[in-house]
């Protein structure tokens, strides 16, 4: 009888080798490379059809019952905003983030708020029953703890976990966390790639059978990634991440896959001793403290899925005291701080070569897309002619190596977050077609460069 091997599996690129190597000559990456089971043939199949169903035949698309499914509705807007609406029956949620960050908290909150109105199972491998207790009595003023369909379990043995969700008849279960749950089918240590990889295969055969939503809490490693094989967000339905630096009290929910709604969507937190408090509206959040007659301010629009938000980006430049000077950005990307410095002292003439440059995103945001170019290009440029920026000017545009501003999407979206928010101008680049006009309350500016840019938000330049 064949016996089960060994393989390494990059956990990066997956790729399998027969022995360990200290770097993968796929990807590139060093100590990537995690020990596998393989098993025989005769368990594989075995392990197999405890995961598969029942038999499948082929259907007409057109003679498949049922419309759209009705979903969970939520309490928490903002979480049910980036699911798309609400909890799709059937579908698994994967939720990872920073160690701290709030995972399990916030998935408590959101346990309690539905068992209200529908039977719900939270499983925890991490804590006890009484740890869980103790912090369900803090969040919200205790409000879970009086949920009478809320059931907790403190276990990690992957069938007795599937036992219980079927006793149970939970329409919504929370596991806490996937790297925590084992199954003894295969002869590794929980966490591992196998381990995770088989566990979530069953807990989503199970959802996919029995219409129960199940949410996996997921740890990350140091690199920022959701900790297993790259499979288990492939096999997973939708793909939360929950970011936010500890030292601010904002913890964004972000979408990075969802087959139910768009991608990129964003909700926004406030972490407080009673739990996550959704922010309902973050753009006013951010902007609250906003010094208005500092220089190196300027207001950019970012676009976060469907959501437009006002976020404040500083820019301050000071005389540098080394051969090279610093180049530092915190929440935009670092080759757009380097690109943005290039145009300004190429095509505009700021003399950056001798000045220190930081760039800075409040409240803890991370932007990710070109559109904030031109708030960071005048925030820079404020900074270094020490000339403020008028508070009630919103920024808008790409910048281009040759110093010009290009079109970005759903500008009428960001003009309208702008205007309700009540700044009174947009400089935004130079629309050749426009198919509706601009949004009422607010005067849009057109600037084919950034130099006509700064002419006009910087006039005494």
């Amino acid at each position: 009888m064949p016996a089960d091997r060994t393989d390494y599996v990059c956990r990066n690129c997956a790729r399998v080798v027969p022995r360990p190597m200290g770097k993968c000559p796929q990807c590139g990456e060093f100590n990537s490379f995690e020990a596998v089971t393989v098993q025989a043939p005769a368990r594989a199949r075995r392990t197999a059809a405890a995961t598969a169903g029942a038999a499948s035949t082929p259907q007409r698309l057109s003679e498949i019952a049922g419309d759209v499914e009705a979903r969970l509705p939520l309490a928490m807007n903002e979480f049910a905003r980036v699911l798309g609406g609400g909890i799709v029956p059937g579908s698994v949620v994967l939720i990872g983030g920073d160690p701290g960050i709030g995972k399990s908290t916030l998935m408590l909150q959101v346990a309690g708020d539905l068992a209200h109105s529908l039977p719900v199972l939270y499983v925890s491998g991490e804590e006890s029953a009484r740890q869980i207790k103790m912090r369900a009595l803090r969040l919200e003023n205790g409000t879970a703890v009086h949920a009478e369909n809320l059931l907790l379990m403190t276990e990690t043995a992957l069938e007795n976990i599937l036992a219980q969700i079927d006793a149970s008849g939970a329409r919504v279960v929370v596991i806490d966390s996937i790297q925590t749950t084992h199954c003894s089918d295969v002869e590794s240590a929980a966490g591992s790639i196998t381990q995770v990889r088989e566990c979530a295969a069953r807990l989503t055969a199970l959802a996919k059978r029995s219409a129960a939503a199940i949410f996996l809490v997921g740890h990350v490693n140091k690199e920022g990634t959701l900790a297993g094989p790259r499979v288990l967000e492939h096999m997973v339905d939708t793909v939360l991440y929950l970011e936010g630096d500890r030292h601010h009290v904002y913890r964004l929910l972000r979408s990075v896959k969802n087959r139910f709604g768009p991608t990129s969507e964003l909700g926004v937190f406030e972490m407080r001793g009673a739990g996550m408090v959704e922010v309902a509206n973050p753009s006013e959040a951010f902007l609250a403290e906003r010094l208005q007659s500092a220089p190196g301010s300027a207001i950019a629009v970012p676009l976060e899925g469907t959501r437009p938000l006002l976020v404040e980006v500083q820019a301050l430049a000071s005389p540098t005291a080394f051969g090279n000077p610093r180049r530092t950005a915190n929440g935009v990307d670092f080759n757009r701080l380097l690109l943005v410095t290039a145009v300004l002292t190429r095509r505009l003439g700021l003399r950056l070569a001798d000045q220190d440059v930081f760039v800075n995103v409040i409240g803890g945001m991370t932007i990710e897309e070109p559109a904030a170019d031109l708030a960071m290009a005048v925030a820079i440029a404020s900074s270094v002619r020490d000339l403020p920026v008028a508070a009630d000017v919103a920024l808008v545009g790409e910048v281009g190596l040759s110093g010009e501003l290009r079109a970005v999407s759903q500008l009428d979206t960001r003009l309208r977050e702008a205007a309700k928010l009540g700044f009174k101008r947009a400089v935004v680049p130079r629309v050749l077609v426009q198919t509706e006009p601009f949004p009422a309350g607010i005067t849009v500016i057109q600037a084919p460069s950034v130099g006509d840019a700064l002419r006009i938000v910087l006039p005494a330049a």
